[in-house]
């Protein structure tokens, strides 16, 4: 890199005066630094450029481990899963050979083993709290809502109920 100190800095701008003079100086210098500024912004747009491609390049070596370690994943799983096939069907292949009816044909009979339907007793739009009312009356826990002032002119000290 260059290494421009003050004082090299000051001699540039002395020769700059000499050269191109008190006149045009200001407008040389506001060209030269909106120059600069280009420059600065061009050189840090391609190291972000850059930047960006490298992390892009760290995703994407990311993303094939990933899918990579999920593949392997879905294989073990699905040769467990058939494994397992094999082995519920070596289990379930004596009770298959069975050829009994289970239910009977005679309705009768059917309903002895199965018991009609009896539709449960509930009061399905009631509304009900979460802890129930005997819960609540036992262990001492309020059962109706209050008012903050209810709650205090009623646990005021020094008045008897």
């Amino acid at each position: 890199m260059i290494d421009i100190g003050l004082s090299k800095m000051a001699l540039i701008g002395v020769v700059a005066l000499v050269v191109i003079g008190p006149e045009k100086l200001p407008r040389v210098a506001r060209t030269v630094g909106t120059l600069l500024g280009k420059a600065q912004r061009y050189v840090a747009d391609v190291k972000a450029e850059v930047n960006r491609s490298m992390e892009l390049d760290e995703l994407r070596k990311m993303k094939d481990t990933v899918e990579s370690a999920a593949r392997d994943v879905e294989k073990s799983v699905q040769s467990t899963a058939s494994d397992f096939e094999k082995d519920w069907n070596e289990a379930v292949a004596p009770l298959a050979d069975t050829s009994a009816d289970p239910l009977p044909d005679d309705p009768a009979a059917l309903a002895l083993i199965v018991p009609a339907y009896k539709r449960p007793d509930k009061h399905w739009r009631t509304k009900r709290g979460a802890v129930p009312h005997w819960y609540k009356a036992r262990n001492g826990m309020r059962t109706h809502v209050q008012s903050g002032a209810a709650r205090v002119a009623r646990y005021r000290p020094g008045k008897t109920r």
